[in-house]
């Protein structure tokens, strides 16, 4: 029987966005401006890929994913917090995300950055919430692994280096792996390797699922370099080239089109291999690998 990712994807992002809108405070509680803006970038539409993530790590251990749903959630709060901040003037200077005018455009930039910083916040405390059902020294390796992908050593550090390395020449594909194991990678990365944790993965099991949540890392930023110069604006949401207008380091900029594709197909290979000694509760990884390297948006 073939394994239907459409139908998981939809279930989970279900389960996400239902417990998302309960941990959230309300749009009209105090300050209601402040609330208001952090629902609206959060609900504006996206493929929720780090929670499923989260969820399919703690499943293939043989876990229960609602276990981990508030992590499932905190991640997609962290994630959405360094989208309205990439937006902002002073880095992307973006006016559309997801066909949505971006967080500064609608609520002004002090909202912007106030909504992304308490979306951040919150994350934490979400992750202290699996606490009911893993046990304490779980819970905060989930937390510290979490928060060194988000902080100087993976998102926000690789997203200082992406600013810098802009227009620059002589980059090789070490210094560009590098840029985006951290921008991009380390929040995947995190999201399946905790949400494992959480739920009792051995030490050899988070060893191959490290090596997964590489390769399918370094998979989805390749294919996203690609997206940006020839995907479809509508089912992206935004418009085509901003890369190549900043000038940002790109594997396509590196290795051109064809060689990017087979660069992110060779790593969607590597991140199947990393799962042969899992059984079929990794199926929905499996299929990710594949979703990943041919998705459209």
């Amino acid at each position: 029987m073939t394994f239907d990712l459409h139908a998981y994807i939809a279930e989970r992002r279900e389960w996400t966005d239902r417990a998302l809108d309960i941990y959230l405070p309300p749009a009209e509680a105090l300050p209601p401006n402040l609330h208001e803006a952090m629902r609206y970038s959060l609900f504006c539409g996206g493929k929720r890929l780090r929670p499923i993530l989260a969820l399919a790590g703690a499943e293939a251990v043989g876990g229960d994913p609602l276990w981990v749903l508030p992590l499932a959630c905190a991640v997609e709060c962290i994630h959405t917090f360094s989208l309205i901040h990439d937006d902002l003037p002073a880095i992307d200077d973006d006016a559309l995300r997801r066909g949505s005018p971006t967080s500064h455009v609608v609520y002004g930039e002090a909202m912007a950055i106030l909504a992304g910083d308490a979306l951040l916040a919150l994350a934490f405390d979400l992750i202290a919430e699996c606490r009911l059902h893993a046990s304490a020294e779980r819970v905060l390796d989930a937390i510290s692994m979490v928060a060194r992908a988000s902080g100087t050593r993976g998102m926000v550090g690789g997203q200082v280096s992406d600013i810098e390395s802009e227009g620059l020449t002589g980059l090789n594909e070490a210094d560009i792996s590098s840029i985006h194991a951290r921008k991009t990678g380390a929040l995947l990365l995190a999201s399946l390797v905790s949400g494992a944790r959480l739920c009792g993965a051995t030490r050899r099991q988070e060893q191959s699922l490290l090596k997964y949540g590489a390769q399918i890392g370094l998979a989805f930023q390749i294919t996203d370099d690609i997206l940006d110069l020839e995907g479809d604006e509508d089912k992206l949401g935004k418009p085509l080239g901003s890369d190549l207008k900043q000038d940002k380091a790109t594997y396509p900029k590196l290795f051109g089109l064809e060689g990017s594709r087979r660069l992110a197909r060779e790593a969607c290979d590597a991140a199947l291999a990393a799962l042969a000694d899992f059984d079929g509760h990794a199926d929905p990884l499996r299929a990710l690998a594949h979703y990943i390297v041919e998705r459209d948006s």
